[in-house]
């Protein structure tokens, strides 16, 4: 099968129970500690308990939901030695991908983080926070792909997805949004130049300020 076949088959009713799953707590739809009450889902996404079971199971071991018996699946709930140990291990992989980037960007790659950016401030101008968080996502994951390291990228996601919902909520606010553009277009303007020192300098104070606002929420 091709890859423009296999793109065009439609998901089965685990991957779209997952994938719907997915983005209801990456977009804090369904906010950390939420019980996920299994019935209701089902029912909404007109699916049987088997499908969404085992989408629950994946989610699980991507540390996104967590199991207790005679309680059920909730969305999991960070503590903050959790958010910092998640954002000091990404500290150290996306500096390196940050790095590999620069080093092949071509000016088509860029096209691509700007048409990103574009996207994050339209979202922004129009209080989108679900818009916002999912172009930011694709503005970071534009430049990390561009390493050229699939297995780092895959890392990077798998430690986004564990944050994401929190994320969601720093952006409810209108400065953070605004912060969030002008440090964005720092860093653009780091990679224009081609300089990955400053590049990562620039998204290593982007992420240290997220981590700043997330923490009292965390700690509320």
């Amino acid at each position: 099968m091709s890859p423009d076949e296999a793109r065009r088959r439609p998901p089965t009713a685990q991957q779209f129970v997952l994938g719907e799953l997915r983005r209801a707590i990456t977009t804090g739809r369904l906010r950390p500690g939420t019980p996920i009450r299994q019935d209701a889902l089902a029912e909404e996404l007109q699916v049987s308990r088997v499908p969404l079971r085992e989408a629950l199971k994946t989610l699980e071991g991507e540390g996104l939901v967590t199991y207790k018996p005679h309680k059920g699946y909730c969305v999991v709930m960070l503590s903050l030695d959790d958010l910092r140990e998640v954002y000091r291990i990404r500290e150290l992989l996306e500096e390196e991908a940050v790095r590999a980037a620069v080093a092949r960007l071509t000016d088509d790659d860029l096209g691509r983080i700007e048409a990103a950016q574009e996207e994050v401030e339209r979202a922004a101008a129009a209080g989108d926070v679900a818009a916002m968080a999912t172009a930011n996502r694709a503005f970071h994951m534009t430049l990390f792909d561009c390493a050229g390291r699939p297995r780092l990228a895959r890392l990077i996601r798998t430690l986004w997805d564990t944050t994401d919902a929190y994320r969601s909520m720093y952006y409810g606010d209108a400065g953070n949004r605004e912060r969030v553009i002008e440090e964005h277009r720092a860093a653009l303007d780091a990679l224009r130049r081609r300089s990955a020192d400053d590049a990562v300098t620039t998204l290593n104070v982007h992420r240290d300020h997220a981590v700043a606002e997330l923490e009292p929420l965390l700690d509320a």
